[in-house]
């Protein structure tokens, strides 16, 4: 990616964390990055496919911290904590990756993430393969769970909603907490991690 690319890049990240996808625009993001809204425009179509973006890089960063924390773990049950763990906690930073704000993506991941496909045009998208790397993830994560217990008749389903609900949960702790019992703000993902193992291993048990 041009340095100009990754400007763009991580001073998006950072302005959609601070004011939310409904807020932003092209317009305050080339003043931010002392730039024109054509120039921003040559980059992404609009708002959505920036988010498409950043979601689908994501979904990739997430999948990088499975393979990477997995290796030479044989358990199955330690291979699936350690999944679970990742899906949660996936705010490490990288030293790869300098223009990304991995903190900052992971609350925008949180908050906006299911806007990337929760559209009117998600099946076009999906035609054009936008969602793979979700798919792949997916994939993934259920053939962990399947190590666990290969007759498990639904571990897409599961991998699917550990992902959202590691996303949803930490969302209604920090604003809907009459929808969660994860009360504790500063403990949240240390709760959310323990409780999805929880009622992962009594599912598949």
């Amino acid at each position: 990616m041009t340095k100009y690319g990754q400007k763009l890049i991580s001073n998006a990240i950072l302005l959609l964390d601070e004011l939310g996808l409904e807020q932003f625009n092209f317009k305050k993001l080339a003043i931010a990055i002392d730039s024109t809204e054509t120039s921003i425009y040559r980059y992404f179509e609009n708002k959505h496919m920036l988010l498409l973006w950043l979601t689908c890089w994501y979904w990739e960063w997430v999948q990088y911290l499975i393979d990477l924390n997995l290796t030479n773990i044989n358990d199955p049950n330690t291979r699936l904590k350690i999944v679970i763990h990742n899906l949660v906690n996936a705010s490490s930073e990288s030293p790869c990756t300098k223009y990304i704000n991995e903190n900052s993506l992971h609350k925008i991941i949180i908050k906006e993430g299911s806007k990337a496909y929760h559209v009117n045009t998600v099946d076009d998208e999906n035609s054009h393969g936008y969602f793979e790397s979700y798919v792949a993830l997916v994939e993934k994560v259920a053939n962990v769970i399947k190590e666990v217990s290969p007759e498990f008749s639904y571990p897409k389903m599961l991998a699917n909603n550990l992902f959202e609900m590691a996303n949803n949960q930490i969302y209604f702790a920090e604003h809907l907490p009459k929808l969660t019992e994860i009360k504790d703000r500063k403990a949240k993902y240390e709760e959310l991690e323990e409780a999805l193992c929880m009622m992962t291993v009594k599912m598949i048990a």
